[in-house]
């Protein structure tokens, strides 16, 4: 299980990667506007770097249930001088968090490998053909409805969200195919709490044999979200961090073992000592 993109190879057979979560965003649910100057998003990416994380993940725009959507030009503006900045001090793979192609572009000519789409392949028709011709690492993610809509009622055909979710990323990954994009550059998300209840979550993750099965390796990003907070019974009403890292460092264990390879969180020490353990046990 190799991961194959811009010349670079990751070998996923076996030890589980983190990808460390840069927002330069003023209004993402977590971190919103901690990092919009570029040399403290800069700083923090070094730090995730060296708590554990492999790659970098820097998105402009959030897509909190909710968000509004920004400019191009906006989102090329927040995130260029992150990435020119990180990729002046670091070799490790940076991921550009965006739907468009003229983003991601951008993002490209300034160091970034990979794209990680939210709404894969759908929301620009110049996107396949981009991540085609640059030869990036590409991260397909399953959304139900837009940030603005998607959590307002979600629901699924005879309420089979991983069957629909299983589809959806093959679908779009015969599509990503058929522009030309390398098989082995490409990445599934089943996209917890994009358009999913407590239950749909919870049902991706009991799935995840099934969804890690589809011939693509299976990135989880459930850092901080809201469900876990629920699940755990904590106070979601105050959003802390804290009350969803424990509950998280287990999801991250568990779908290790399941069969993810990859993770995309806020704090990745915690986050990669519970793979390193999950994987230690996996191999006695």
């Amino acid at each position: 299980m190799i991961w194959k993109f811009r010349g670079r190879e990751i070998d996923l057979s076996w030890r589980g990667v983190i990808l460390g979560i840069v927002n330069a965003t003023p209004d993402s649910f977590s971190d919103g506007g901690m990092f919009l100057d570029a040399a403290a998003a800069c700083d923090h990416g070094l730090n995730l770097l060296a708590e554990g994380a492999s790659i970098l993940d820097v998105g402009g725009e959030s897509t909190r249930p909710g968000s509004l959507p920004v400019s191009a030009e906006e989102e090329i503006n927040r995130v260029l001088p992150v990435i020119r900045a990180l990729r002046a001090r670091t070799k490790a793979p940076i991921s550009i968090d965006t739907s468009k192609a003229a983003v991601a572009e951008a993002a490209i000519d300034a160091g970034a490998d990979i794209i990680n789409d939210v709404t894969a392949l759908r929301g620009d028709p110049r996107m396949p053909a981009l991540a085609s011709s640059t030869r990036a690492g590409l991260i397909l993610m399953h959304m139900q409805g837009t940030p603005q809509t998607m959590q307002e009622a979600p629901s699924y055909p005879q309420d089979d969200v991983v069957d629909e979710v299983a589809k959806f990323l093959s679908e779009r990954r015969d599509a990503a195919l058929g522009c030309g994009v390398d098989h082995a550059a490409i990445i599934f998300d089943p996209g917890l709490g994009f358009g999913k209840t407590v239950a749909h979550n919870l049902s991706l993750l009991r799935h995840i044999p099934l969804l890690a099965g589809l011939g693509s390796p299976l990135l989880i990003g459930h850092s901080r979200k809201s469900f876990l907070a629920k699940i755990a019974g904590e106070d979601d009403a105050r959003n802390l961090s804290s009350d969803r890292l424990s509950p998280g460092i287990a999801v991250t264990s568990i779908a290790r073992e399941q069969g993810a390879r990859l993770f995309r969180v806020h704090e990745p020490q915690p986050h990669a000592a519970a793979l390193r353990i999950t994987e230690a046990i996996l191999s006695a």
